[in-house]
């Protein structure tokens, strides 16, 4: 059974950080591209940021260009995303997706709450 499993959310105030993790099992990690999607309330789920298997290509959205970084380490199974000056906007729920040729799959979040 294939379980991608988020950590590292919570409560911080703007200008601050968080690095999340999402750890993979039941599947070849290395194959499979992973992303970070969120979805704030009221507002589709968008993408945020994306590496490839082996980590020689990422893509972010442009509102976290500069502040966010998205790293793996295959040897863990795991994705991360480094966000630094957090802002409230980036408030949402944070979803790993990873996804090698048609076989895809979510976790099922992290809450990420920027606020004073």
């Amino acid at each position: 059974q294939v379980q991608l499993v988020e950590s590292g959310g919570g409560l911080v105030q703007p200008g601050e950080s968080l690095r999340l993790s999402c750890k993979g099992s039941g599947l070849t990690f290395s194959l499979y591209d992973m992303r970070w999607y969120r979805q704030a309330p009221g507002k589709e789920r968008e993408l945020v940021a994306g590496i490839s298997s082996a980590a020689d290509s990422t893509n972010y959205v442009d509102s976290v260009k500069g502040r966010f970084t998205v790293s793996r380490d295959n040897t863990r199974n795991t994705v991360y995303l480094q966000m630094n000056s957090l802002h409230r906007e980036d408030t949402a729920v944070y979803y790993c997706y990873a996804k090698f040729r048609t076989l895809e799959y979510w976790g099922r979040g992290t809450q990420v709450t920027v606020s004073s």
